[in-house]
């Protein structure tokens, strides 16, 4: 049997450092195990979240070797034991104790999204009828397990901590999921602009690479959602258009 160190983030809002526990490991680990391993008998007041342990319930999200990932996945044969494993918690949010940081930022943000409309339906027996390509558009946004490793590793929240003005990339997923619906006939586009902050977002696709669950969120999420602010705000065809047509209803 093998054993690995892990470095691990100890401490709380005021300060803290990292220390070292080595345990065994053996084939099959993940990280969360080596964690609950070391809790179990080297550190019982280390504070971690996690639930489901399987990659769907996105608690346990954490920074491995300086990259943002779900401890439940992260196999050790990924990772080179040779050295330290270092694992703390996101940078992004404020941290609590040890592993666990405070999301609740993320959650009060979403009730600020303006919520699904949708329109009167359109069949004698009140229901809808939509294509299927238009559903499965939607349906890869709804795959997100809330981890919030997009929104950890987003430089806008990240390096310019700019909380009061930029949404990030899971709550851009969300507003997709919504305006792209089929069915919604809400307009998101003025609060995407302005109060969440959309022109931030420089498109650099890192906060895809995070994704656990493989949510293209640059190119089928935030890309599709500035071009609909552009086309509304800054296109200056659409702009001479809706004159002409104001000057004609006047």
């Amino acid at each position: 049997m093998a054993k690995a160190t892990f470095r691990i983030w100890r401490g709380d809002a005021k300060g803290g450092r990292f220390e070292d526990y080595t345990t065994e490991v053996v084939p099959g680990m993940v990280v969360l195990d080596a964690i609950h391993e070391i809790q179990a008998t080297q550190a019982n007041d280390l504070a971690v979240r996690w639930n489901c342990k399987a990659g769907k319930c996105g608690s346990c999200s954490a920074e491995i070797n300086g990259l943002p990932r779900l401890m439940c996945m992260t196999r050790l044969s990924q990772l080179s034991l040779d050295k330290p494993v270092t694992v703390e918690p996101m940078r992004s949010f404020p941290l609590i104790k040890d592993l666990a940081t405070d999301l609740s930022w993320n959650f009060r943000l979403k009730g600020s999204i303006k919520p699904f409309k949708p329109r009167p339906p359109d069949a004698p027996d009140g229901t809808w009828r939509m294509d299927q390509a238009d559903v499965d558009r939607v349906q890869e946004f709804r795959k997100c397990i809330e981890c919030f490793l997009c929104q950890d590793v987003c430089h806008v929240l990240r390096d310019h901590q700019l909380f009061d003005e930029f949404i990030g990339p899971r709550f851009l997923v969300h507003a997709a999921s919504l305006e792209m619906h089929p069915l919604d006939i809400e307009d998101r586009r003025e609060e995407l602009r302005k109060a969440q902050g959309i022109g931030y977002c420089n498109i650099t696709k890192c906060c895809t690479k995070v994704c656990p669950e493989e949510i293209k969120i640059t190119d089928n999420a935030i890309i599709p959602l500035k071009e609909r602010v552009v086309d509304q705000f800054y296109d200056p065809l659409a702009r001479l258009l809706r004159v002409f047509r104001g000057n004609r209803s006047g």
